[in-house]
């Protein structure tokens, strides 16, 4: 399946630049049929006995200001994952003057190249005097924006969901930066559930695919976990008739990469590389809440396969309506995915 098949041109200025104020004022496309409405909505379009599923992780402040210290040569890192206790992963620049066994200082964190970085990725041994470097990051340390984010924060809150916990994403799980406390309680008050999963975002998820053929992309891997009382949520969920609403691509992903057959998901942790394309059909998610997505990439990819042929019509239609696109813009609540199966008996 060719690449260009899930091009679309997005405007600059369909771009958010900021989250909206307050953060569930931001507009909710409802796909099915083509509705729109405001995100505190959200609980109103639901079901009661819905499961709702959210991403529990946290943004690292990731992004690394530092000079090489033999030349005194300026650096910027990104870490991008933990490895283990001193070695990360991470982008580099510039990437053409650093190789293996360059010595780095990031004011209180010394480091050094472990490899000769390959299109700016490079692996890092990062230490400091005194703790954990895990601990010190958010005091050295910047949170890493997407690159069309051309604005400041304001404060880096903006750039967390209400769910996050955990440190461990280069990136934020952007569907749920659009809920409050007010609608967490408003969906717990329409008997809604809400349930958490942890997947770390890797900046991957956002890159365009650069292969001519889908098939020829090879996807990141993520880590997720589900806990326990997810897993009993999702069971718990089935035998009362109630859908799994997935908010997030990164959800989507943890909940289908956990299946454990008949819609169910195991408790665990793991790694996971599933690309979801056109054709796949979801066996655990009924339902989704996400964001509107950057041409030629894997989200966009799984977005089509959620709606089938209709994606391209529902992007036009919120592009023409002033939806706005990317991290900080608007949701999209898709409650009728293609390929679902039958586990759910329709109650329209």
């Amino acid at each position: 399946m060719r690449t260009d098949l899930f091009d679309y041109e997005l405007p600059p200025a369909a771009i958010a630049q900021r989250p909206a104020t307050p953060r569930d004022s931001a507009r909710l496309l409802r796909t099915d049929p083509l509705e729109d409405h405001e995100f505190s909505e959200l609980p109103s379009l639901l079901r009661s006995g819905d499961l709702l599923v959210v991403n529990r992780t946290k943004v690292r402040a990731a992004r690394l200001h530092g000079h090489k210290v033999e030349t005194g040569g300026a650096v910027e890192m990104l870490l991008t994952r933990r490895l283990d206790g001193e070695r990360w992963e991470g982008l580099i620049r510039p990437a053409r003057r650093i190789r293996r066994g360059t010595t780095l200082s990031f004011g209180s964190i010394s480091g050094k190249a472990l490899s000769d970085p390959v299109r700016g990725e490079v692996l890092v041994e990062l230490h400091c005097e005194s703790g954990d470097v895990e601990e010190l990051l958010p005091e050295v340390g910047e949170l890493p924006l997407p690159p069309y984010i051309h604005m400041p924060l304001e404060a880096d809150d903006e750039y967390q969901t209400v769910f996050a916990k955990n440190v461990g994403s280069a990136a934020a799980p952007t569907a749920g930066l659009h809920f409050t406390p007010a609608v967490v309680d408003a969906l717990r008050g329409a008997d809604i559930a809400v349930a958490e999963v942890e997947l770390d975002v890797g900046l991957d998820t956002f890159r365009p695919i650069a292969t001519t053929d889908i098939d020829d992309h090879e996807m990141h891997r993520e880590s997720w976990q589900v806990p326990e009382e997810t897993s009993g949520a999702v069971a718990e969920c089935r035998q009362r008739g109630g859908r799994v609403v997935a908010v997030g691509t990164t959800v989507i992903r943890t909940l289908e990469s956990a299946a454990a057959g008949d819609g169910m998901i195991r408790p665990g942790r793991g790694n996971t590389d599933l690309f979801i394309s056109p054709g796949y059909e979801l066996r655990v998610v009924d339902a989704v809440v996400t964001n509107f997505h950057a041409p030629r990439t894997t989200l966009i990819v799984m977005i089509a396969a959620l709606l089938g042929e209709r994606w391209r019509q529902v992007y036009e239609y919120a592009l023409d309506a002033g939806y706005r696109f990317l991290s900080f813009g608007d949701a999209m609540l898709i409650d009728q995915p293609v390929n679902r199966g039958s586990r759910i008996e329709s109650r329209e």
